[in-house]
């Protein structure tokens, strides 16, 4: 990921997180599993991050895979 423009895709449970992660995988969209970033939530937890160029096909292929998502937040 050279470009350091980031979407993150915040879901309830790690189990969605890894869900998240295969779906993304499938639809050929690079990503990451990484701990949520505090300023877009207090909780701890796993979240998946993105090229921000990505994001749009990246929340097609969760809404397709049925995946509840919780926050999708841009950051650098």
């Amino acid at each position: 990921m050279d470009d350091k423009r980031y979407t993150v895709i915040l879901v309830h449970s790690i189990s969605h997180a890894v869900k998240a992660e295969r779906l993304l995988n499938q639809a050929g969209i690079t990503c990451k599993l990484i701990p949520v970033p505090r300023q877009f939530s207090s909780q701890c937890g796993v979240c998946v991050r993105l090229r921000r160029a990505d994001k749009d096909r990246g929340i097609d292929a969760l809404n397709v895979g049925d995946l509840a998502i919780e926050g999708v937040y841009d950051y650098e």
